[in-house]
């Protein structure tokens, strides 16, 4: 224990006894192992790190960087470590629960729905869902970190012929879409080089898709994946998108319409306008403002407007939609084609009691991405594991929130890297779709100890993290 003091009424001064966390009984026993004379050298810790952390490429530099982080304190002796700096080593950053391996190990060159994305929700929002404010800010803090789908949300602005990114129908400020790609372009590559995917919520009409087309292409130029075909039988690998960004919306509306529909729709068209030209052609110069004309020509020009945007469609390179009808309309597969279907998560929660097997046949193809229910208005998250547990690829967080289910998320991907892209398991993937109602029986049991450091409380409610970092602690397999 030591003692430290402090001021009572700027008179009195109160000495109290710090109480100092001593080491349990299995880290003293291995201390011991791999110490001689109550000292642990260079050499003893590389040791430890390679025979039992299994960290089999340690160096002695990486021994070095664990003293050097200790030598502010005065535990640290230049000889080597002593117990309670050995324990504090432990409880520190540099062990963390995960290996401080970067490097990607598992097999990228599947399809992409053969991996778990880390997804944001409403990318842009800077605190909660109603009055936050919109900005770049938390887009460039998500990619820093790894997160791989970004989701902006399109709206004309006040004027009508700009387009803003903002949450729709709630207080929140906007933010301009320009700043949003220009902040995605020059930070989508620096903590992974795998593929970047920007959701569109497009609320735009015609003329203004045309303008996020051109923002888009002038943007990315290079980077911009534009598949061959627009509509992919089956998604390219995270291996070969590299450096690559994918657009991820609806198609726009006349595109889904029938070819029979839209030819249709042009003889129509092309007819009203040879015919408003015939009129106008024999009319005077006062005749043509006639209001009737003025109205049957503009309305020509919305209807022309919204009969293609062939630019923008062809931007798109993960279709998105909800087919109309029932769940099962929802999670039908078509051999010819793949596409991305987006759930709330008690949509999600609602189909997993009857259609679990269904959502991961349809996950072994198709993209699935949950978004938070729309109450979470402080930007709080749910539990990520009901969505991967059923194959979900793109489970969206409020990266800007708070809690244990964040940090299980950041936990999850720091996995394979920290690339952003974790390999499904196998049973997720088989032809013998797996069935997640089942009880399978247990193959094997792990105990774990777990050594909290300081002021740490186990069941998190009482602690305060930074919301970026979950807390480092010293795990030992028995």
């Amino acid at each position: 224990m030591s003692r430290q003091s402090f001021k009572v009424c700027f008179c009195f001064r109160r000495i109290f006894k710090l109480r100092v966390l001593e080491p349990p009984e299995e880290v003293k026993i291995l201390f011991d192992q791999y110490s001689q004379n109550g000292t642990m050298s260079l050499d003893n810790l590389r040791g430890f790190l390679v025979e039992f952390q299994g960290e089999y490429n340690a160096t002695r530099d990486d021994a070095q960087a664990i003293f050097n982080s200790l030598k502010h304190l005065n535990i640290f002796s230049r000889r080597g470590l002593h117990l309670e700096a050995f324990f504090r080593y432990l409880l520190g950053d540099l062990n963390g629960p995960l290996s401080p391996s970067r490097v990607v190990h598992h097999d990228m060159t599947q399809p992409l729905a053969h991996y778990f994305l880390y997804t944001g929700h409403n990318s842009y929002l800077t605190g909660n869902q109603l009055s936050s404010d919109s900005s770049v800010e938390p887009i460039i803090k998500a990619l820093r970190r790894g997160v791989r789908v970004i989701e902006l949300d399109l709206w004309p602005g006040s004027k009508k012929d700009e387009v803003e990114v903002r949450h729709g129908g709630t207080l929140t400020n906007p933010v301009d879409l320009l700043k949003c790609l220009n902040a995605i372009k020059d930070n989508a590559f620096q903590a992974s080089e795998y593929p970047v995917v920007i959701t569109f919520e497009d609320h735009l009409p015609a003329n203004l898709q045309d303008q996020v087309a051109e923002m888009v292409t002038k943007t990315f130029g290079d980077m911009l994946y534009r598949p061959e075909t627009d509509q992919l039988r089956e998604f390219p690998s995270p291996e070969s998108l590299k450096k690559k960004v994918m657009i991820s919306t609806k198609p726009p509306k006349e595109y889904l319409e029938t070819p029979s529909s839209k030819s249709t729709k042009r003889s129509k068209i092309s007819s009203k306008k040879e015919q408003w030209n015939g009129e106008t052609a024999s009319k005077s110069d006062s005749e043509i403002c006639d209001k009737d004309d003025e109205d049957e020509g503009e309305s020509l020009q919305e209807e022309d407007e919204q009969m293609t945007v062939p630019e923008y469609r062809h931007l798109i390179s993960i279709n998105a939609g909800k087919p109309k009808g029932a769940l099962q309309n929802w999670l039908s597969i078509d051999e010819k084609k793949v596409r991305r279907l987006s759930l709330s998560e008690q949509e999600l929660e609602n189909a997993t009691r009857r259609h679990g097997v269904d959502i991961i046949r349809f996950t072994q193809r198709n993209l699935l991405r949950v978004y938070p229910k729309g109450t979470r208005i402080t930007s709080s998250n749910y539990n990520p594991f009901v969505g991967w547990a059923h194959g979900a690829q793109m489970v969206a967080f409020n990266m800007q929130g708070y809690g244990k289910h964040l940090w299980v998320m950041q936990g999850m991907f720091k996995a394979n890297g920290g690339c952003g892209y974790v390999k499904k398991p196998d049973f997720l993937l088989s032809n013998e779709v797996f069935d997640p109602s089942v009880r399978l029986p247990v193959k094997k049991i792990l105990k774990v100890t777990i050594y909290m450091g300081e002021g740490w409380d186990l069941d998190f409610r009482r602690t305060h993290f930074d919301m970026y970092s979950p807390p480092d602690f010293f795990v030992k397999e028995f």
